[in-house]
């Protein structure tokens, strides 16, 4: 094989279609754009838009809220610390907080209010936790394993109002 002989695979390269080129061309004059008005010309971006009409997503119902100013939590599950304990990326022996579980790669780099633990998956250790928030049933899980559990931000009591 010589450098001369190199070919693209049939049909890898599409041939541009040459737009206003003479009538016989099949796309001469108004290079397929119809006749004159606003389409026809360049540059034009009507999505949306329905000729004056009550657009579509001006007639359909608006439901729901959006809180702008609320906080996302992280969550982190007891298996998942106990398995980066196992395998050296985490302290067991010292206090586990939320800059210790970015190190470790169990929480992302985005931006969150704080971290919040999830029982899901065993922990076989006593640890030492500091998070923003824990579910009751993880907070058992690691005092039963003889640790213990401190959040910042206090958890919602049964007679709590949801709204507060």
């Amino acid at each position: 094989m010589n450098l001369n002989e190199l070919r693209d695979n049939e049909g890898s390269r599409y041939r541009k279609k040459r737009l206003g080129r003479g009538i016989g061309s099949g796309k001469g004059k108004t290079s397929g754009k119809g006749v004159k008005g606003q389409k026809a010309r360049e540059g034009v971006s009507l999505n949306g838009f329905e000729g004056g009409q009550l657009p579509l997503y001006r007639r359909m119902p608006k439901r729901g809220f959006k809180n702008i100013f609320r906080k996302v939590y992280a969550p982190v599950n007891l298996g998942a610390v106990d398995k980066a304990i196992t395998d050296g990326k985490l302290d067991g022996s010292a206090v586990v907080n939320e800059e210790a579980l970015r190190k470790a790669g169990l929480v992302g780099t985005g931006k969150v209010a704080g971290i919040r633990l999830l029982a899901r998956g065993e922990i076989s250790r006593a640890i030492n936790v500091e998070v923003a928030g824990a579910s009751a049933s993880a907070i058992a899980a690691v005092e039963k394993a003889g640790g213990s559990v401190k959040t910042t931000v206090a958890p919602k009591q049964a007679g709590e109002a949801a709204s507060s």
